[in-house]
């Protein structure tokens, strides 16, 4: 356990960075006034509530989820919504008096543009509030804690995300609170999640957490300084496991970015807090990162797209040197296993951060995901 205020920061800072920091994934609108904050109306009231989309006869079942993230500055039209179940727009930011800001027309555009593109693939769009940064500046704690702590402002934040999810016609909410780190945050995350269970379900529009993987790297023990209530599993459909950037943990250590032992640790953590708590282990959700992490922490993340574009036998290893570094990432054969590990946990599918940085055509490690989740279901349906 991290005892330290200053380590904890470091330990945490990065989780959901790694598309963020990722070669030049940034594209800078063209005005200043486009890239401003821009406030959500609300939902008319003349709106109609869209129809719950099904996953085609030609898609993974349905209870083998495959959910992507994708930022907001990403140009919806580079994402392979055909394999994905669902499509995790990334972020709405919350403030601490419950409203949302989206960063800019920008980011309002390319959410109605994934909506649009997905619908040809009956891929679901779901929107995600929080994440680590806030368009404001600084961390999405501070803001994210205070509204879910008021009871006033948690219900304003809930109100707004349905709103949202109505007037886009969107598929449903994944919360993005990094972290709940006491256990009034836990509790307070608990009574949120279950607010907006308790708008999304009856529309049947779906509900996401994403969680810290709870596991040291180095020590594979259970790290205690982010709180989780149970409970607060019992109000959503799947639980995303961010098993990813353990570089931290212990001293900066590129290797432990994401490798297989420290998922193994993962997900037999997850799946005996299930167990022990009855809860059903169909809503979990491996997560695997879809960037590389330098030896040289000076030097920036590089997507998984790049490594391969430099070379595509890279596409089959778990280390490269590149940039004057050697990077560690996940290749196809780990991501392979890792998605085999999930499923023989009984876990209900797997999640990828993120989708813009995957590759095109035969290495894509979205491919890779989908093929192991159809070969499973199609050995189900043999027995």
């Amino acid at each position: 356990m991290k005892k330290s205020k200053i380590l904890l920061a470091l330990v945490i800072l990065i989780t959901f960075t790694g598309g963020i920091f990722t070669g030049v994934f940034y594209t800078k609108t063209k005005t200043e006034e486009a890239s401003k904050p821009h406030k959500i109306e609300k939902a008319s009231e003349s709106v109609k509530l869209p129809e719950e989309k099904a996953i085609s006869e030609e898609s993974i079942e349905e209870s083998k989820v495959l959910l992507g993230y994708v930022q907001d500055f990403r140009d919806p039209n580079v994402v392979d919504y055909s394999k994905l179940t669902h499509a995790i727009f990334s972020f709405a930011h919350p403030t601490a008096d419950g409203e949302i800001l989206l960063n800019g027309d920008t980011a309002i555009n390319n959410l109605r543009a994934m909506v649009k593109e997905a619908d040809k693939y009956n891929t679901k769009v779901i929107l995600a509030v929080g994440g680590w940064f806030h368009i404001n500046g600084g961390e999405s704690y501070e803001p994210f804690k205070a509204a879910i702590s008021n009871p006033d402002s948690r219900t304003r934040l809930v109100n707004e995300l349905t709103n949202i999810a109505d007037r886009e016609q969107l598929d449903g909410i994944d919360i993005d609170f990094e972290h709940p780190r006491s256990k009034a945050d836990a509790a307070n995350l608990a009574a949120f999640a279950k607010e907006l269970s308790d708008q999304l379900h009856p529309k049947g529009k779906e509900l996401s957490i994403a969680v810290y993987a709870k596991i040291h790297a180095v020590t594979g023990t259970e790290m205690g300084f982010v709180v989780y209530e149970p409970s607060t599993f019992q109000y959503v459909d799947h639980v995303n496991i961010m098993a990813y950037d353990g570089q931290w943990d212990g001293g900066y250590n590129a290797a432990n970015l994401s490798p297989y032992p420290f998922t193994e640790k993962i997900v037999s953590y997850w799946a005996n807090l299930f167990d022990q708590n009855n809860l059903p282990k169909e809503k979990l959700v491996l997560g695997v990162p879809f960037y590389a992490q330098p030896e040289n922490p000076d030097i920036k993340q590089v997507s998984y797209a790049a490594i391969v574009n430099s070379d595509p036998a890279n596409a089959v290893n778990d280390t490269v040197s590149m940039n004057g570094t050697i990077y560690h990432y996940n290749g196809v054969e780990t991501i392979k296993k890792k998605t085999n590990l999930a499923l023989d946990h009984g876990f209900g599918g797997m999640m990828l951060w993120e989708a813009g940085h995957d590759s095109k055509g035969d290495h894509s490690l979205t491919t890779a995901i989908y093929d192991e989740l159809v070969k499973s279901n199609n050995n189900l349906a043999k027995k």
